[in-house]
């Protein structure tokens, strides 16, 4: 009987304290947001330092204040009676300074002396925000004419005719999702989202896939992608076959994106000869893709450098990581597009650097004999009319 009497007491003990109301709404150290936040004091100060401004947000002071006019009333919330709403500039603030460094919620939530619920809001809210707001001005959905320019600029920089971009895809580790079992475990032995992107001689994104499992393969990745089934359905309007530069008694041949071993040969899409024990035309073949390709691994070294939650685990629901890498590719677009430096064109030297690489990995690929001659064809182009100055003689 007192056993019973005990365990009452404590039963009502528990449910007292869970009925307890918190002594204040607020927090105090929360409180003080307006006097000692990091946007209040540190930030203000950063703005009289243009350098110091970017390295913190990776924007300048011009290309923050111009993305806040731009998602500024989207991310902007109503004042309450009980608290007053933060700021669009602050949300932002918020927001960037996750994408630069990576730093936990809670890290954040102190520096800027808001609560860590508040923190996962904003990111999730302000990186929609900015997809939404940028994606049509710096990554719209290219048409013929788009093709052809960048076909253009692929021969002109990279000496790849016909060449629409290239293709690869981007493991980004996240934290192991709960009840996910292998879904999200990819090769490298980590659990991740795969970002799948089409890249233009400029280092620009052009088309961009996020959310596929780890698990999944590149070429599986572009099969189920939005991207993959309107190229395989032809709705891409990618420009007519043309004639390759100087060589016109091969005919017209189809405009291809350049891909890794990883993916299919298809007739829109070229891929290396495999293995080691290649002639000399296939080796050079492989080079010159080599060089056109390496253009997405490039793009995405830079955007793992500027945007540094790329370096770690990121440790928020795979939902919400889909919407920051978004974000980044879009933010990387409108740096590019409003930044005056650019990277310089390649010379004779850079091609001799990348070195005719031999393939190691070998993937499935069920080409058709109109992919094969495609490749036969461009393998014989590069080591008659279209041979560089750097590249030996087969």
């Amino acid at each position: 009987m007192e056993d019973q009497v005990v365990a009452c007491c404590v039963a009502l003990l528990y449910l007292r304290r869970r009925r307890r109301r918190r002594s204040v709404w607020v927090h105090e150290i929360l409180q003080a947001r307006h006097q000692l936040g990091e946007f209040h004091r540190l930030v203000q100060e950063l703005r009289l330092d243009d350098g110091r401004f970017q390295r913190y947000f990776r924007l300048d002071r011009e290309q923050f204040d111009s993305l806040l006019s731009k998602v500024g009333p989207q991310i902007a919330r109503q004042d309450t009676n009980y608290r007053q709403s933060i700021e669009p500039a602050e949300r932002l603030a918020i927001c960037l300074r996750f994408l630069a460094t990576g730093d936990s919620y809670r890290t954040i939530a102190f520096s800027y002396r808001v609560g860590v619920s508040t923190v996962a809001g904003i990111v999730a809210a302000v990186t929609r925000a900015i997809w939404d707001t940028l994606a049509q001005e710096v990554m719209p959905v290219p048409t013929t004419e788009d093709w052809r320019n960048i076909s253009t600029d692929f021969l002109h920089r990279w000496n790849f005719p016909n060449c629409l971009g290239s293709i690869d895809g981007k493991h980004v580790v996240i934290k192991a999702p709960d009840n996910s079992g292998s879904l999200f475990y990819n090769y490298k032995g980590t659990y991740s989202v795969v970002l799948l992107a089409v890249v233009d001689s400029q280092y620009r994104f052009r088309v961009v896939d996020v959310g596929s499992y780890g698990r999944m393969s590149d070429g599986g990745v572009l099969a189920n992608s939005i991207f993959g089934q309107a190229l395989r359905d032809g709705a891409l309007g990618l420009p007519q076959d043309a004639l390759l530069s100087g060589a016109e008694h091969f005919g017209p041949q189809p405009h291809v994106f350049v891909a890794d071993e990883a993916f299919p040969l298809r007739r829109d899409l070229m891929r290396p000869f495999p293995g080691h024990n290649l002639s000399g035309r296939q080796r050079i073949f492989n080079y010159r893709l080599s060089r056109a390709r390496l253009i997405v691994e490039n793009t995405f070294g830079i955007l793992t450098a500027q945007w540094r939650m790329y370096r770690g685990a990121i440790e928020i629901s795979p939902a919400n990581v889909d919407a920051c890498v978004k974000a980044t590719c879009v933010l990387h677009n409108f740096l590019r597009s409003t930044t005056s430096t650019r990277i310089p064109l390649p010379s004779a030297a850079d091609g001799d650097a990348a070195g005719l690489q031999e393939v190691t990995r070998v993937g499935s690929n069920n080409a058709t004999r109109e992919a094969i001659r495609v490749r036969e064809t461009f393998t014989s182009y590069f080591s008659t009319e279209g041979a560089v100055p750097w590249q030996p003689v087969p």
